[in-house]
């Protein structure tokens, strides 16, 4: 009895330090989000939605790519590990050498693919936005000059999640995680403040990624300074653990690249469909994106310790368990969401967009898009629950099959749908790649549960499918009486803004009042499927 409260007394600590830990990630990944939504509010407020928005979103797509191949995929995963490696078993000296080195070597690969990409810059637009060089020849040399604004974000960003991983190392996670939040108060300062300086206001925004990417790193430095780590940059090529960072770097960034890739085709096709259509298609992903990101990544990286650590005890019972709550969960979020989001998605869109230049013509042309993208929300989420399966037992090869595939498969689900669409002369073709991508994701996540079930990790009835009827079920009761509800408040478009965010709400809350109520009803016990014992 003695040991037992001696070891509870040691593990609260623990544990406590990760709650807070999750907490301070959590809050600042939600206030991200949050001002990511004021961002594009801003900017169909002020712009409204054009070949211009179009022009930005390719050019600001192009380092995005980027930063996702080398800061926030590959590089993060690779790089903390051996940095955490070194601190538990090194010096602090042979610590701060390894920093040195990382970053010289990280900063000249880097410098030289980033001046690269702005000395071919034409080159590198024609690839995403080819038909703009003869339908629209002012529109790309505009996006061209945008362009080598929004590249300069790319190596800053790279440094930014160098310096990211060390302060996350030595469990300094508020300011890596709130550092996002600055891109989109750039962005809307740029807009608000500066617009009125250049004969083409949107370029504005371009300006704001630059300084973005500026702030975002120098906010970094005084942390660094204060832990001791600030780098001396230094060539280390030949530095057997900076070789080792490079070496993990690799199938990480080929699978990182697989999603990435997907993204840039879907822009390239939508840059010749009717212009404002790239940004449509923004603007419906960003709402996917919403509960994906809260839910889906929450659960993923809740699961993902946990599942190693199960597998590395060799308890393929408890294993089991995990999963049989994560995907039961995943399931009770996921489908409700999808369900309410496509009921409400064009008061969703008039709450949020349907401002200033952003017109009512514009919201049902986003709101189409967002029903679309609602049916490929539950095997995103479902995808992001099964990928810490393989990754716990260190099977990186098969997602990236799958992954690929998935891929292709997009491609030709996306010239099938949109070409389909077109022959019926419907007016929103870029719904075509919502669709692809909604049947490419449920592709994908048959494979994954297959290749999972096969490989013996997940028996038959993992899920349970009595379960997933009835939550289906409650959920087209609560879009039933949404429908119901959403009637009783005429045309929403003449409401004022506080009056429509109210009723969004007072929507929102009842539906989930009526699903639980619903799910209690049919004798569904919610508690359990929320809490993991």
């Amino acid at each position: 009895m003695f040991i037992n409260k001696i070891t509870l007394l040691l593990i609260c600590p623990i544990l406590m330090s990760l709650f807070k830990s999750t907490a301070v990630v959590s809050l600042f990944t939600f206030a991200s989000r949050i001002s990511g939504f004021v961002r594009d509010q801003v900017m169909v407020i002020f712009f409204g939605v054009t070949v211009l928005t179009d022009a930005f979103l390719v050019a600001f797509k192009i380092p995005n790519f980027m930063r996702r191949l080398f800061a926030e995929g590959s590089f993060s995963m690779a790089f903390v590990p051996v940095l955490n490696d070194i601190k538990a078993t090194e010096s602090k000296e042979l610590l701060k050498e390894f920093i040195d080195s990382v970053a010289g070597t990280l900063i000249s690969i880097v410098l030289v693919v980033w001046m690269l990409l702005e000395i071919f810059a034409p080159q590198v637009l024609w690839l995403t936005a080819p038909s703009w060089k003869t339908s629209d020849p002012e529109v790309f040399k505009e996006a061209v000059s945008w362009l080598r604004y929004t590249l300069f974000y790319f190596p800053f960003i790279v440094m930014v999640a160098f310096a990211g991983g060390i302060l996350n190392s030595h469990k300094k996670f508020a300011l890596p995680a709130a550092t996002p939040i600055l891109l989109n108060v750039s962005l809307i300062l740029s807009v608000l403040f500066l617009r009125d300086n250049f004969e083409i206001p949107e370029k504005s925004l371009a300006i704001g990624v630059l300084i973005a990417g500026i702030v975002q790193l120098v906010v970094q430095v005084p942390a660094l300074l204060k832990l001791g780590l600030f780098p001396k940059f230094k060539f280390g090529f030949r530095d057997e653990k900076v070789k080792k960072v490079m070496k993990l770097m690799i199938p990480t960034l080929f699978g990182s690249s697989v999603a990435q890739i997907n993204v840039l085709l879907d822009t390239i096709i939508a840059t010749w469909l009717v212009a404002g259509s790239v940004s449509y298609l923004y603007l419906s992903e960003r709402l996917l994106e919403f509960p994906l990101g809260i839910f889906a990544i929450a659960i993923s990286t809740v699961i993902l310790p946990t599942l190693s650590r199960q597998f590395a005890k060799e308890d393929k019972e408890e294993f089991v368990k995990t999963m049989r709550w994560a995907l039961n969960l995943g399931f009770l979020i996921a489908i409700p969401a999808a369900i309410g989001l496509a009921v409400l998605a064009e008061q969703v869109v008039v709450a949020l967009f349907e401002y200033g230049k952003f017109t009512p013509d514009k919201t049902q042309m986003v709101s189409i898009g967002v029903m679309a993208y609602m049916l490929a929300l539950p095997a995103f989420i479902i995808n992001k629950i099964l990928l810490p399966a393989y990754y716990s037992r260190k099977d990186t090869k098969t997602p990236v099959k799958i992954g690929i595939i998935a891929m292709f498969s997009n491609m030709g689900f996306n010239l099938i749908f949109v070409g389909i669409l077109w022959y019926l002369d419907f007016y929103a073709l870029y719904v075509g790649l919502a669709l692809a991508s909604a049947l490419s994701g449920w592709m994908q996540t048959v494979m994954l549960y297959r290749g999972l079930r096969k490989a013996g990790v997940l028996p038959k009835g993992v899920i349970a499918w009595k379960i997933v009827i009835k939550i289906t079920s409650a959920s087209i009761i609560m879009a039933m009486s949404l429908y119901l509800l959403v009637n009783q408040f005429g045309n929403w478009s003449d409401l004022t803004w506080h009056g429509r965010l109210g009723c969004l709400f007072l929507c929102i809350g009842s539906g989930v009042l009526v699903f639980y109520c619903s799910l209690v009803a049919m004798k569904v016990k919610v508690k359990q499927m929320l809490v993991h014992r």
